[in-house]
């Protein structure tokens, strides 16, 4: 009887393993969703006020940044090649717009990280293996007055990775430098 109870237990062991959720709170549950908000922006023509009902708002909303001027051109010229020939026609008016110009980015990330194998060789530290599975994504507006001047994305729809962790001596594996620090 026993032996029967022990395997029930054993058996469950894989569900008392940790899970993680790492989310950002904005209005997009999917990558589509994001793709789709992001969609409706259109260079020349959506204002900020538009931005803000679309919930793309550095002070509202997290996960938003405000890019000065001078952060933009940071990244619009790397490495100090300042010509503007080589960039789009709205980057062009924004460059030369200065204090008058600005950018929103965006980055929205929701992942899970669920444990799986072995409860007993997870709880004491000899083989964690974890599964993560999500979406990225990141989009930047730049704005020049009160208008999107123009707008670049990049994500990955779909994440999957798998980690795994050994310590050959369990729970005792981080004692060594821990005895020689005291």
């Amino acid at each position: 009887m026993a032996s029967i109870v022990f395997a029930v237990f054993v058996a469950g062991c894989a569900s008392l393993l940790p899970t993680a959720k790492q989310e950002t709170q904005i209005p997009w549950r999917t990558y589509a969703d994001a793709q789709t908000a992001f969609d409706k922006i259109i260079p020349g023509k959506t204002s900020v006020a538009e931005l803000k009902a679309l919930a793309i708002d550095p002070g509202l909303t997290p996960n938003v940044a405000y890019l000065s001027h001078t952060d933009l051109l940071r990244r619009l010229f790397p490495l100090f090649s300042y010509d503007l020939n080589v960039l789009e026609p709205g980057l062009r008016e924004c460059v030369s717009a200065k204090d008058n110009c600005f950018a929103y980015e965006v980055d929205q990330v929701s992942l899970d990280r669920k444990r799986y194998g072995n409860f007993w060789l997870d709880f004491f530290n000899f083989k964690r293996q974890i599964d993560i599975t999500g979406w990225r994504f990141n989009a930047v507006f730049v704005i020049k007055g009160d208008t999107v001047v123009y707008k670049l994305w990049n994500g990955k729809p779909s994440v999957h990775q798998r980690e795994e962790e050994r310590s050959p001596l369990g729970p005792f594996q981080g004692f060594g430098p821990t005895l020689l620090t005291r």
